[in-house]
Protein backbone atom coordinates (compact mmCIF):
# COMPACT_ATOMS: atom_id res chain seq x y z
CA UNK A 1 0.00 0.00 0.00
CA UNK A 2 1.03 3.58 -0.78
CA UNK A 3 0.69 6.27 1.72
CA UNK A 4 0.88 10.11 0.52
CA UNK A 5 2.20 12.72 3.28
CA UNK A 6 2.41 16.25 3.05
CA UNK A 7 3.74 18.55 4.17
CA UNK A 8 2.78 22.30 3.43
CA UNK A 9 5.03 25.26 5.50
CA UNK A 10 5.78 28.99 4.58
CA UNK A 11 8.37 28.59 2.51
CA UNK A 12 8.59 24.82 1.27
CA UNK A 13 6.22 22.23 0.81
CA UNK A 14 7.12 18.54 1.41
CA UNK A 15 5.44 15.08 -0.26
CA UNK A 16 6.73 11.65 1.11
CA UNK A 17 5.46 8.38 -0.19
CA UNK A 18 4.90 5.59 3.23
CA UNK A 19 4.39 2.09 2.69
CA UNK A 20 2.23 0.38 5.14
CA UNK A 21 5.41 -0.42 7.64
CA UNK A 22 5.95 3.65 8.14
CA UNK A 23 9.00 3.46 6.01
CA UNK A 24 9.54 6.64 3.86
CA UNK A 25 10.29 4.95 0.04
CA UNK A 26 10.25 8.65 -2.04
CA UNK A 27 10.27 11.89 -0.93
CA UNK A 28 10.58 15.15 -2.35
CA UNK A 29 10.55 19.13 -1.25
CA UNK A 30 9.88 21.87 -3.59
CA UNK A 31 10.17 25.71 -2.45
CA UNK A 32 6.72 27.44 -2.30
CA UNK A 33 5.81 29.70 -5.07
CA UNK A 34 4.12 32.61 -2.90
CA UNK A 35 2.73 34.12 -6.72
CA UNK A 36 1.41 30.67 -7.94
CA UNK A 37 -0.82 30.37 -4.99
CA UNK A 38 -2.73 26.75 -3.64
CA UNK A 39 -3.37 26.02 -7.83
CA UNK A 40 0.18 26.44 -8.19
CA UNK A 41 1.30 24.02 -5.65
CA UNK A 42 -2.09 21.20 -5.64
CA UNK A 43 -0.95 21.18 -9.44
CA UNK A 44 2.81 20.00 -8.54
CA UNK A 45 1.90 16.95 -5.87
CA UNK A 46 0.88 14.72 -9.26
CA UNK A 47 3.87 15.68 -11.12
CA UNK A 48 5.98 14.79 -8.09
CA UNK A 49 4.32 11.61 -7.50
CA UNK A 50 4.48 10.45 -10.94
CA UNK A 51 7.79 11.22 -11.23
CA UNK A 52 8.11 8.39 -8.52
CA UNK A 53 6.79 5.76 -11.21
CA UNK A 54 3.75 5.25 -8.43
CA UNK A 55 0.08 4.79 -10.30
CA UNK A 56 -2.15 4.56 -7.20
CA UNK A 57 -2.36 6.43 -3.86
CA UNK A 58 -4.58 4.61 -0.88
CA UNK A 59 -5.07 7.22 1.42
CA UNK A 60 -3.12 10.99 1.99
CA UNK A 61 -2.67 12.90 5.21
CA UNK A 62 -2.11 16.69 4.84
CA UNK A 63 -0.05 18.81 7.70
CA UNK A 64 -0.79 22.65 6.80
CA UNK A 65 1.02 25.85 8.40
CA UNK A 66 -1.65 27.35 9.52
CA UNK A 67 -5.51 27.50 11.28
CA UNK A 68 -7.23 24.70 10.05
CA UNK A 69 -10.72 23.87 10.51
CA UNK A 70 -10.62 20.41 10.99
CA UNK A 71 -14.26 19.17 11.33
CA UNK A 72 -15.07 21.44 8.09
CA UNK A 73 -11.41 19.80 6.65
CA UNK A 74 -10.98 23.54 5.48
CA UNK A 75 -7.96 25.79 5.67
CA UNK A 76 -8.59 29.34 7.45
CA UNK A 77 -5.71 30.64 6.02
CA UNK A 78 -2.07 31.18 5.40
CA UNK A 79 -0.60 33.56 7.63
CA UNK A 80 2.44 33.66 5.11
CA UNK A 81 1.17 33.14 2.12
CA UNK A 82 -1.99 34.64 0.41
CA UNK A 83 -4.64 33.08 -1.47
CA UNK A 84 -5.81 30.01 0.58
CA UNK A 85 -9.30 31.18 1.98
CA UNK A 86 -11.74 29.11 0.43
CA UNK A 87 -9.53 26.68 -1.71
CA UNK A 88 -10.74 23.45 -1.46
CA UNK A 89 -7.66 21.83 -0.87
CA UNK A 90 -8.44 18.71 0.74
CA UNK A 91 -11.32 18.37 -2.14
CA UNK A 92 -8.70 19.26 -4.74
CA UNK A 93 -6.56 16.69 -3.39
CA UNK A 94 -8.89 13.97 -3.21
CA UNK A 95 -10.27 14.18 -6.73
CA UNK A 96 -6.34 14.23 -8.32
CA UNK A 97 -5.94 10.72 -6.67
CA UNK A 98 -9.42 9.19 -6.07
CA UNK A 99 -7.91 8.55 -2.83
CA UNK A 100 -9.77 9.55 0.96
CA UNK A 101 -7.62 12.32 2.55
CA UNK A 102 -7.67 13.70 6.29
CA UNK A 103 -5.71 17.41 7.23
CA UNK A 104 -4.78 18.89 10.07
CA UNK A 105 -2.57 21.96 11.14
CA UNK A 106 1.12 20.85 10.61
CA UNK A 107 1.72 21.52 14.76
CA UNK A 108 -0.80 19.00 15.29
CA UNK A 109 0.49 16.46 12.78
CA UNK A 110 3.94 17.31 14.22
CA UNK A 111 2.71 16.41 17.61
CA UNK A 112 1.12 13.43 16.57
CA UNK A 113 4.13 12.61 14.44
CA UNK A 114 6.97 12.80 17.21
CA UNK A 115 4.48 11.72 19.68
CA UNK A 116 4.16 8.00 17.78
CA UNK A 117 7.44 8.00 15.76
CA UNK A 118 9.77 10.64 17.91
CA UNK A 119 10.70 12.46 21.01
CA UNK A 120 7.67 12.08 22.31
CA UNK A 121 7.36 8.60 22.18
CA UNK A 122 5.13 7.36 25.46
CA UNK A 123 5.07 11.02 27.03
CA UNK A 124 1.38 11.92 27.37
CA UNK A 125 0.02 14.93 27.65
CA UNK A 126 2.48 16.02 25.17
CA UNK A 127 3.29 19.69 23.63
CA UNK A 128 4.55 20.14 20.29
CA UNK A 129 5.34 23.35 19.01
CA UNK A 130 7.01 24.04 15.89
CA UNK A 131 9.66 27.27 16.11
CA UNK A 132 10.62 27.67 12.44
CA UNK A 133 9.20 30.36 9.73
CA UNK A 134 6.27 30.61 12.09
CA UNK A 135 5.19 29.41 15.61
CA UNK A 136 2.43 26.66 16.04
CA UNK A 137 1.61 24.36 19.21
CA UNK A 138 0.18 20.92 19.42
CA UNK A 139 -1.42 18.90 22.07
CA UNK A 140 -1.68 15.28 22.25
CA UNK A 141 -2.91 13.18 25.04
CA UNK A 142 -3.55 9.66 25.61
CA UNK A 143 -6.98 10.04 23.50
CA UNK A 144 -5.24 11.63 20.68
CA UNK A 145 -4.91 15.62 19.17
CA UNK A 146 -6.94 18.04 21.58
CA UNK A 147 -8.21 20.67 19.22
CA UNK A 148 -10.71 22.58 21.55
CA UNK A 149 -14.41 23.26 20.70
CA UNK A 150 -13.68 24.75 17.25
CA UNK A 151 -10.35 23.45 15.69
CA UNK A 152 -8.02 26.20 17.53
CA UNK A 153 -6.57 24.69 20.50
CA UNK A 154 -2.56 24.91 20.83
CA UNK A 155 -2.32 28.24 19.00
CA UNK A 156 0.81 29.59 21.14
CA UNK A 157 2.13 31.42 18.61
CA UNK A 158 -0.62 34.21 19.39
CA UNK A 159 -0.12 34.31 22.96
CA UNK A 160 1.09 37.76 24.15
CA UNK A 161 4.62 37.78 25.78
CA UNK A 162 5.99 41.65 25.13
CA UNK A 163 2.49 43.69 25.61
CA UNK A 164 4.57 46.45 24.30
CA UNK A 165 6.37 44.80 21.75
CA UNK A 166 6.11 45.15 17.46
CA UNK A 167 2.71 44.74 15.52
CA UNK A 168 1.90 40.85 14.80
CA UNK A 169 0.48 40.04 11.21
CA UNK A 170 -2.41 38.61 13.61
CA UNK A 171 -2.84 42.38 14.67
CA UNK A 172 -1.96 42.40 18.03
CA UNK A 173 1.93 43.54 19.64
CA UNK A 174 4.36 41.38 21.37
CA UNK A 175 2.91 37.69 20.18
CA UNK A 176 5.17 34.66 20.72
CA UNK A 177 5.69 34.25 17.08
CA UNK A 178 6.15 37.84 16.55
CA UNK A 179 8.97 38.02 18.71
CA UNK A 180 10.65 34.59 17.99
CA UNK A 181 9.58 33.09 14.78
CA UNK A 182 12.23 32.65 11.78
CA UNK A 183 10.14 35.23 9.45
CA UNK A 184 10.61 38.15 12.03
CA UNK A 185 13.92 37.50 13.92
CA UNK A 186 15.75 37.58 10.18
CA UNK A 187 13.84 41.29 9.25
CA UNK A 188 14.32 42.37 12.54
CA UNK A 189 18.33 41.70 12.85
CA UNK A 190 19.17 41.39 9.31
CA UNK A 191 21.12 38.09 9.39
CA UNK A 192 19.92 34.89 9.19
CA UNK A 193 18.83 32.55 11.99
CA UNK A 194 21.95 30.19 12.50
CA UNK A 195 24.07 33.66 11.92
CA UNK A 196 22.34 34.88 15.31
CA UNK A 197 22.21 31.99 16.93
CA UNK A 198 25.94 31.73 16.61
CA UNK A 199 26.06 35.24 18.84
CA UNK A 200 25.76 33.87 22.85
CA UNK A 201 24.33 37.08 23.63
CA UNK A 202 21.79 37.14 20.95
CA UNK A 203 21.15 33.73 22.20
CA UNK A 204 20.85 34.21 25.69
CA UNK A 205 18.09 36.81 25.13
CA UNK A 206 16.36 34.81 22.96
CA UNK A 207 16.02 32.05 25.57
CA UNK A 208 14.26 34.62 27.62
CA UNK A 209 11.73 35.20 24.81
CA UNK A 210 11.57 32.04 24.41
CA UNK A 211 10.71 30.59 28.34
CA UNK A 212 8.00 33.21 28.37
CA UNK A 213 5.63 31.60 25.64
CA UNK A 214 7.05 28.10 27.14
CA UNK A 215 6.09 29.09 30.47
CA UNK A 216 2.42 29.36 29.36
CA UNK A 217 2.56 25.61 28.17
CA UNK A 218 4.03 24.20 31.19
CA UNK A 219 1.79 25.80 33.82
CA UNK A 220 -1.66 25.57 32.05
CA UNK A 221 -1.05 21.74 30.70
CA UNK A 222 1.98 20.92 33.02
CA UNK A 223 2.87 18.26 29.77
CA UNK A 224 5.23 15.24 30.52
CA UNK A 225 7.13 16.16 27.67
CA UNK A 226 7.55 19.50 25.17
CA UNK A 227 9.17 18.57 22.08
CA UNK A 228 10.31 21.74 19.52
CA UNK A 229 10.59 20.84 16.27
CA UNK A 230 10.90 22.64 13.06
CA UNK A 231 14.20 24.82 11.27
CA UNK A 232 15.60 26.70 14.60
CA UNK A 233 15.32 23.57 16.81
CA UNK A 234 18.18 22.46 14.74
CA UNK A 235 20.45 24.48 16.97
CA UNK A 236 20.69 21.67 19.68
CA UNK A 237 22.45 22.17 22.52
CA UNK A 238 23.63 26.10 22.00
CA UNK A 239 19.74 26.67 21.99
CA UNK A 240 18.13 24.02 24.60
CA UNK A 241 20.71 24.53 27.57
CA UNK A 242 20.36 28.04 28.10
CA UNK A 243 16.31 27.94 27.50
CA UNK A 244 15.90 24.95 29.95
CA UNK A 245 17.61 27.02 32.52
CA UNK A 246 15.48 30.03 31.85
CA UNK A 247 12.67 28.01 32.04
CA UNK A 248 13.76 26.48 34.94
CA UNK A 249 14.06 30.17 36.71
CA UNK A 250 11.25 31.52 35.59
CA UNK A 251 8.56 28.48 36.28
CA UNK A 252 6.48 29.74 39.74
CA UNK A 253 8.48 28.49 42.52
CA UNK A 254 5.39 26.55 44.30
CA UNK A 255 5.21 24.49 41.15
CA UNK A 256 6.64 21.14 40.89
CA UNK A 257 5.37 21.00 36.88
CA UNK A 258 8.61 19.26 35.16
CA UNK A 259 10.82 20.97 32.63
CA UNK A 260 11.32 18.68 29.83
CA UNK A 261 12.21 20.54 26.38
CA UNK A 262 14.00 18.84 23.66
CA UNK A 263 14.33 18.95 19.85
CA UNK A 264 12.06 16.93 17.84
CA UNK A 265 13.96 13.53 16.79
CA UNK A 266 12.47 13.43 13.64
CA UNK A 267 14.03 16.12 12.08
CA UNK A 268 11.92 17.92 8.95
CA UNK A 269 10.35 14.94 8.60
CA UNK A 270 8.18 14.95 11.98
CA UNK A 271 5.06 16.69 10.11
CA UNK A 272 5.30 13.79 6.90
CA UNK A 273 5.06 11.37 9.83
CA UNK A 274 2.22 12.86 11.54
CA UNK A 275 0.72 13.06 7.86
CA UNK A 276 0.97 9.45 7.72
CA UNK A 277 -0.94 8.23 10.81
CA UNK A 278 -3.46 10.89 9.23
CA UNK A 279 -3.49 9.02 6.06
CA UNK A 280 -3.86 5.83 8.07
CA UNK A 281 -6.65 7.61 10.06
CA UNK A 282 -8.33 8.22 6.35
CA UNK A 283 -7.83 4.73 5.32
CA UNK A 284 -9.47 3.32 8.14
CA UNK A 285 -12.53 5.87 7.79
CA UNK A 286 -13.01 5.24 4.05
CA UNK A 287 -12.02 1.62 4.12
Amino acid sequence: MNFLAIDIGGTKFTLALFDASGRITHRQSRATDRDGGPRWMAARFPEIVASWGVSAIDAIGIGFGGPVNYAAQSVVLSTHVGGWEGFDLVGEVRRTFGAPVLMDNDANVGALGEGLHGAGFGFRPLFYMTLSTGIGGGILTEHGVYRGADSYAGEIGHLTIRPDGPDCLCGANGCFERMCCGLWLERDNGRTVPELLAGPAFVQDYAVNLSLGLKAAIMLLNPARIVIGGGIAKAGNTLFVPLRHELRRRITAWSKARVDVVPAALGDDSVLYGAFELALQAKEMNP
